[in-house]
């Protein structure tokens, strides 16, 4: 009979018990640190229609998609964010619900991208949004929640920083220095990819396509090289735009301070996030050596919702995959010790004791224990007590003749090699 031996399809992963082991570890965090900051977990279906993502995104999005017509003739993809599913669910019943809403998710999902190192074509995600406040505080309460939800992992501030900047300032910067309205989504668009290009070709776009002159381009430059608000404030903070713009910032960071969180952030006008419906504080983690791709990315986005149908609320949010987090633990030595362990393993002597070990068994599983037992009947108590080593178990309950004649077991403990005897009326 021929057999076929199936392969993984490319830029998925499967998930034995070690590696599931560490996305539980990871998403096990994330729960924790959003339900501190009270928010509420939801979810939503893996499949959705395909033009939910073509209003996002708009249509080049669809070849970065696992899309099809189903067989209602209706055009769906797989998910591929979160955020236009949340900003659809909220869209049905956004308006009976109080304000803010402080909703997590943690789905997975699924891109059709050139799988290479830190992205791959489906992924878990961490999403967390805050909706329905306008208010600078929430944008500074959402980037603690991504903070610490690494920190819950084990990293600190030498192993990661959080670099923020804020469209609305950049908007005001770079009329300030001569960019006409028009031109500002090229602008933003160079300066998005600015540490990916050589300096030389950064400037000769800037000329060309910002229409910059020489001298404004180079004091461009050299402003979005500068570290800090100083900077800005220097050059443009008697712009009225640029110094309310400073202002509503530094309030920001000045939440995060508070919170003792200022060592993890940095100020960085370069970061602008590609997608367009970014409308003010915009954020992305990296690790502190800068070896991997971003860790996480988020900011404001106060017209979403109103784009797929809902009424028009502020919003700001996040999303952090799974896989370039796995490489940065992994790098720091901070990745969960896989160990097979179980509470007990109960130990018939001959299949005349089986009945009574499998009441015990079910007894201790009843009060919540993790128990197991060799499924044949026949297995010697050698082979058994090797099966007990193999799965972890903490303790071996040897029901035996004797034993039961007297009304107990003995406990074996499989670490230090102790046995006691224990009442069969506690085990049963």
């Amino acid at each position: 009979m021929a057999t076929s031996a199936f392969q993984r399809l490319p830029g998925f992963r499967d998930f034995p018990p070690e590696e599931l082991a560490l996305r539980s570890h990871i998403q096990e965090a994330w729960r924790r640190v959003s339900r501190r900051y009270g928010f509420q977990e939801y979810d939503g279906p893996p499949l959705e229609p395909l033009e939910l993502y073509v209003e996002k995104s708009g249509a080049e999005i669809v070849g970065q998609l696992y899309n099809f017509t189903d067989k209602g003739e209706r055009e769906v993809a797989l998910r591929p964010e979160m955020t236009p599913s949340l900003a659809r669910i909220l869209g049905d019943r956004s308006r009976g619900m109080s304000k803010p809403i402080r909703w997590f998710s943690t789905p997975q999902l699924f891109r059709y991208e050139r799988q290479q190192r830190g992205r791959l074509r489906e992924h878990f995600q961490w999403n967390v949004d805050i909706v329905g406040e306008e208010d600078v505080a929430a944008d500074a309460e959402v980037l603690a929640v991504a903070i610490d939800g690494l920190r819950e992992l084990g990293l600190g501030p030498d192993d990661f920083r959080a670099r923020v900047s804020d469209r609305r300032l950049l908007r005001e910067v770079l009329l300030a220095v001569g960019v006409e309205e028009e031109r500002l989504p090229t602008a933003f668009g160079i300066i998005d990819k600015l540490e990916r290009m050589p300096r030389d070709k950064a400037r000769a776009t800037l000329l060309k396509d910002a229409k910059l002159g020489s001298a404004e381009t180079d004091g461009l430059l050299e402003l979005l090289d500068s570290a800090g608000l100083d900077a800005v404030r220097a050059r443009f903070g008697d712009r009225g735009a640029v110094a309310a713009e400073l202002a509503r910032l530094a309030q920001y960071l000045g939440a995060l301070e508070a919170m003792g969180l200022g060592a993890f952030v940095q100020f960085d006008l370069r970061i602008v996030r590609g997608l367009a419906y970014y409308t003010g504080i915009v954020f992305e983690l990296f690790d502190r050596k800068g070896a991997l791709r971003a860790i996480c990315g988020g900011g404001r986005y106060d017209r979403l919702l109103e784009l797929v149908g809902g009424e028009p609320l502020p919003a700001v949010g996040f999303g952090m995959g799974d896989v370039v987090l796995g490489e940065l633990l992994a790098e720091r030595g901070l990745l969960p010790a896989y160990e097979r362990a179980l509470d007990y393993f109960v130990v018939a002597v001959s299949p005349e004791q089986r009945a009574q070990a499998l009441r015990i068994a079910h007894t201790l599983r009843d009060r919540g224990s993790s128990v197991a037992y060799a499924l044949k009947a026949e297995l010697g108590v050698t082979k058994q007590l090797k099966a007990a080593d193999r799965e972890g178990a903490k303790e071996v309950l040897i029901v035996g003749p004797d034993e039961l004649a007297r009304g107990c077991v003995v406990a074996k403990n499989m670490e230090s090699g102790g046995e006691r005897e224990i009442a069969l009326s506690e085990l049963t």
